[in-house]
């Protein structure tokens, strides 16, 4: 069975110990905590992030699911750790500079960073982004995060190429005997969920299916089949 990753991302304000208290009922398995600087996407929810983990996790012993969307790679590992995540994942496109080799070693640093924390770590790619780049990292992580959608707003539809994306990963880490999780964020509901299933995703971070459902528990419990 796989696991559901709920986002946070649209959830009111107002009603946030209401939606939590609800969700943890429901057995989400984590809570997603999307994280926007204003640079690497246009929307920023830098602040609102941190204070919703925060309350979070003095009312919840559910994992936090941090993913990280942001130029500032450390700033913001920084200052997620302290909130004892599950997992904290960071994009590949954050390290962009014109060395390549200069990447290669800053992303492995942050890697090693984050897990000589005591934490999981994910590298996340947009929808554009060759699977090609990489492999060469998936024996050090414990997730990769496939984007199904474009980084920055929710409620989007889920981009269908991205399910080939997905599978060609789950062959890969099969015939390389590379033991991560697969998780895929974006536009994933009702209707598009059992075409992620098949594609090999085993972590499904849904948002704005689940927050705007009269009954958590049941949404949560199809997508999860």
């Amino acid at each position: 069975m796989v696991e559901i990753s709920t986002s946070i991302l649209s959830m009111k304000e107002a009603d946030i110990s209401k939606t939590i208290m609800n969700l943890e009922i429901a057995k989400t398995d984590y809570f997603h905590i999307d994280v926007m600087d204003g640079k690497f996407v246009t929307k920023n929810t830098y602040a609102k992030m941190l204070n919703y983990s925060s309350y979070i996790k003095r009312i919840s012993n559910l994992p936090l699911d941090v993913h990280l969307m942001v130029e500032d790679v450390q700033s913001a590992v920084d200052d997620f750790l302290s909130l004892e995540p599950n997992i904290i994942t960071f994009h590949f496109e954050s390290f962009n500079s014109e060395d390549k080799e200069k990447n290669k070693k800053d992303i492995l640093d942050m890697i090693k960073y984050i897990k000589d924390n005591n934490c999981k770590v994910g590298l996340a790619i947009k929808p554009n982004t060759n699977l090609e780049d990489i492999y060469e990292f998936l024996p050090y992580i414990h997730m990769c995060l496939i984007m199904t959608v474009e980084p920055g707003e929710g409620g989007q539809e889920l981009i269908t190429n991205t399910l080939k994306k997905i599978e060609d990963l789950k062959n890969y880490i099969s015939k390389n005997n590379i033991d991560i999780d697969i998780e895929a964020d974006g536009g994933i509901n009702l209707a598009t969920v059992s075409d992620v299933k098949k594609a090999g995703a085993n972590i499904l971070v849904s948002g704005t299916a689940i927050l705007v459902a009269k009954d958590y528990k049941v949404i949560i419990d199809e997508l999860k089949g």
